[in-house]
């Protein structure tokens, strides 16, 4: 598990460190990127730190003079004034001059570079880089050379991955203290890297994580393991409402998913009248009109949404799903229903039962009355306000996919890989939650192993060879059982 810290928290956590250490953090935090750098470079390799007019610059002038004591070629350019670094990078400064160093104050032609050292901004930026920074994060990108990140890469948000106009694109991001969730969701994952956390002081943290990352340590005690003496009854009875005229697949799929994640049995109400009576792929699967299933009593848990669409038939299923109660995931043309119904809205955030929405970006959006762009730009936020409104558990789907109950604490899934970007994904994700829900967790720990495991199958698919171009949600969800399996979930 990795904790997950705001930049308030992470200015709190400095502070206890400092208090606990003689020596100052600036120095603690150069010395950790500049052994990072020993054990993958050699002392022959040519290094270009670039350091900013802030502490974070001072990180990167520490840096280059424990390398430079340590036979490394280094070359350092400060964009910005020597004589207005705060206190800290200005000693830095001092330092590196003191031991023979220099400074260039231009950015140099390219060069044969073994690695180029991001010093420029730190945690604290939350404005759009200014032009003479932008063209710098320009720069540094163009050049052939791998990119190591001191903290963060510079344009990049701490907290909501946000680029802010542009980012330095790094391979390695070293983070000092605590894990930051920029670096995680949205687009700080094609930006930062492989993300390495260095703690710099060894202290008992009085701060409490705003989050943490979720891994497969995390979710394998979720779900107990599975006893002799059981009967189908046991594991739960999983009934899926959707399946409109030309969007029956969707049902099928989020079925599938439910039946080889674990659910006893499975059952699909569709809502075309004209679908199939026998999935042939997967005849274990019952097949009904949809609204037959509100009548049928061994259901305990509904998910609604794959393939539903927006008829009438689809707003009266809606509303009776809602109405009972019983645990239940909501996607797709549900979430939809929903943002454009008030009355639904109202009666969702009355529930009791458990509930999980399984909205992407653009459906969160709908719901809360915002653009797109809004909603990405602070998806962490955005997740917690629609797990408060509707007091229910909630992902917000996406690069670094964002999971949060109304108790205010979130995670971020760290499984997965672009080959999920195809048609019939969130419908596998849905069954697989429904799965969970009728098995016994939780509507949070529901979508936890869900999105684990969903992502952590095509890792596994892509491992093996397929995709992640091509990549079927049909193949994702036997490779989900997989992964199950392999977290000790028999």
């Amino acid at each position: 598990m990795t904790y997950l810290y705001r930049i308030e928290q992470i200015r709190a956590l400095e502070q206890q460190a400092q208090a606990a250490s003689s020596t100052p953090l600036m120095e603690l935090a150069g010395a950790a990127a500049a052994d990072w750098v020993r054990t993958h470079f050699p002392a022959s390799a040519p290094v270009l730190c670039l350091a900013g007019q802030g502490n974070n610059g001072g990180d990167a002038l520490v840096l280059a003079r424990l390398l430079r004591e340590s036979g490394y070629p280094v070359s350092v350019v400060l964009l910005g004034d020597a004589a207005s670094l705060p206190p800290d990078a200005a000693r830095a400064h001092r330092q590196w001059i003191d031991a023979g160093g220099e400074c260039q104050t231009q950015l140099p032609p390219a060069g044969r570079w073994r690695l180029i050292v991001d010093g420029l901004f730190g945690i604290g930026l939350a404005r759009p880089l200014a032009d003479r920074w932008h063209s710098a994060v320009e720069w540094i990108n163009a050049q052939p050379a791998p990119v190591l990140a001191l903290d963060i890469p510079s344009g990049l948000h701490a907290e909501t991955g946000e680029v802010l106009g542009a980012a330095v694109v790094a391979k390695w991001t070293v983070s000092f203290i605590g894990n930051k969730p920029g670096l995680l969701t949205n687009q700080g994952p094609d930006h930062a890297g492989e993300v390495m956390v260095a703690p710099l002081v060894n202290i008992e943290p009085h701060v409490v994580a705003a989050g943490r990352s979720l891994s497969g340590q995390d979710v394998a005690q979720l779900l107990p393991a599975r006893r002799k003496n059981s009967h189908k009854g046991t594991f739960g009875s999983v009934g899926v409402i959707g399946g409109a005229a030309g969007m029956v697949g969707a049902a099928l799929l989020a079925g599938r998913a439910a039946l080889k994640l674990g659910a006893g049995r499975v059952t699909l109400g569709l809502l075309d009248p004209d679908a199939p009576r026998v999935d042939m792929q997967q005849p274990e699967l019952m097949l009904r009109a949809a609204e037959d299933l509100f009548y049928l009593d061994h259901i305990t848990a509904f998910v609604v949404g794959p393939g539903l669409g927006k008829s009438a038939d689809a707003v009266h299923c809606l509303e009776m799903a809602i109405g009972r109660p019983l645990p239940l995931v909501l996607d797709a043309d549900a979430l939809n229903l929903i943002a454009d119904k008030p009355e639904l809205a109202d009666k969702l955030a009355r529930r009791s039962a458990p509930t999980a929405l399984t909205p992407h970006p653009a459906e969160a959006a709908r719901l809360l009355g915002l653009s797109t762009a809004e909603v990405q730009a602070d998806r962490i936020n955005r997740t917690e306000l629609l797990a408060h409104r509707f007091n229910c558990a909630v992902v917000l789907k996406g690069c670094g996919s964002i999971i949060a109950g109304p108790s205010g604490e979130f995670c971020i899934n760290t499984s997965g890989n672009p080959g999920l970007a195809s048609a019939g994904q969130g419908d596998v994700l849905a069954g697989i939650a429904a799965a969970m829900l009728a098995q016994g967790l939780d509507a949070l720990q529901a979508l936890q192993m869900a999105v684990y495991l969903h992502g952590a199958a095509a890792d596994k698919l892509v491992g093996d060879g397929i995709g992640p171009v091509g990549l079927t949600a049909s193949e994702v969800i036997v490779a989900a059982r997989e992964v199950l399996r392999g977290l000790g979930r028999r």
